[in-house]
């Protein structure tokens, strides 16, 4: 056999040992750890251990590993079917922190949603991948506040800083209970490092930053924030159907569905078990992404049979930047898209488009069904 060998240039498992030996443990801890007994957390990636994926055969020449996986997203297109989810504090993992990750995401064409609770202000992130890549998609999550104020001039300042979309992150009326930072008694951020978005915001004191708060906003809030903008609005968090019909209804651009990496609600199920009743519920009226336990080309390929058309990595990501900063998660991302184009290869696929969900099945169980019933 010759020919190039393509496939991920790193071990998730390996990455994440390497983080945990260059991070103080109660921020190795703060990142890796989810809510309560981390069921949610585990099952995030068991579920996608439980899944596999029958090839199609003899479809013909196609455009082959590296090539044919763009999609299309929000009006823009995407070089592959991959982002980064927002996760907070990145300067804990690397001094250059979200500026790393910004510069990383754009150089390697990966879309980036930059996070409320990030170390570095938005208009910094954007600066950050417009300069590596002046059409770099940048979106920002945002929490809905109890003070409409402060909610307002959050999106005034992602819309300044050149953000193409906003992120609503609705899974938390409350804080999760997060058993090991309790255990470490990690609560503030060490001296130096803020949420910097969260900055002279209404009704903070001159130069100093406010608290991010979880409240149990409504249908009426969303319909607020959607008179004060015309960005695209993204509802992130969303795992039962009621509400994926709700939120369509209701005017939403895309949703993302997620259990909050397993950090908020630990009975949820893993995000990609939600998927496929989600996807079926908004039957295809606006686009479905998906995060939580993503590793690896496979589990991309899985979330796009089962009905998103793109997958968002998260913790990875800081695991890449605590070992290897920028270039770490340029390499991560790399590997990634490499791995997930030679996948869709060897299901048969040409484009991301192809994979469908009689191709994702049960292990350990025949896949033979009667037509119709679903395999998983």
């Amino acid at each position: 056999m010759t020919g190039p060998r393509t496939g991920p240039a790193y071990d998730p498992a390996a990455l994440a040992r390497r983080a945990r030996a260059e991070l103080r443990p109660e921020h190795y801890d703060f990142i890796a750890g989810g809510a309560g007994e981390e069921t949610a957390l585990r099952e995030n990636e068991d579920a996608f251990a439980r899944l596999a994926l029958l090839p199609r055969v003899l479809r013909g020449p196609g455009t082959g590993p590296g090539t044919g996986t763009r999609v299309g997203v929000l009006g823009r297109e995407w070089p592959a079917p991959l982002f980064v989810s927002p996760t907070a504090f990145h300067r804990l993992a690397h001094p250059d922190g979200e500026l790393a990750t910004a510069r990383a995401a754009a150089a390697t064409g990966t879309p980036l949603v930059t996070g409320m609770a990030a170390t570095t202000a938005v208009a910094d992130v954007v600066a950050a991948a417009r300069a590596r890549d002046p059409e770099a998609v940048v979106w920002f999550q945002l929490y809905l506040q109890p003070e409409h104020e402060v909610t307002a001039e959050l999106v005034r300042r992602a819309e300044r800083a050149g953000c193409s979309a906003l992120v609503v992150t609705v899974d938390s009326p409350v804080f999760g209970s997060r058993t090991r930072d309790l255990r470490n008694g990690f609560y503030d951020l060490p001296p130096g490092l803020a949420a910097e978005n969260m900055r002279d915001l209404p009704g903070a004191a001159p130069g100093g930053t406010r608290d991010i708060a979880m409240w149990p906003a409504g249908w009426d809030d969303l319909r607020r924030l959607r008179d004060l903008t015309d960005l695209p609005l993204v509802l992130k968090g969303v795992l039962h159907p009621a509400d994926a019909r709700t939120a369509v209804e209701q005017g939403v651009d895309a949703l993302l569905v997620s259990n909050h990496g397993g950090r908020q609600l630990d009975a949820a199920p893993a995000a990609v078990e939600a998927l496929p009743s989600v996807a079926e519920a908004v039957a295809g009226r606006v686009p479905v992404l998906v995060d939580g336990g993503v590793r690896r080309g496979t589990d991309i390929a899985l979330a796009l049979s089962l009905g998103a058309v793109a997958a968002g990595v998260g913790r990875p990501v800081l695991w890449a930047l605590a070992t290897g900063g920028e270039d770490g998660v340029a390499e991560l991302l790399s590997a990634l898209r490499a791995d997930f184009a030679q996948v869709l290869a060897l299901c048969g696929g040409h484009r991301p488009g192809d994979l469908t969900a009689d191709q994702v099945v049960a292990r350990g169980f025949p896949y033979h069904r009667p037509r119709g019933e679903r395999a998983w």
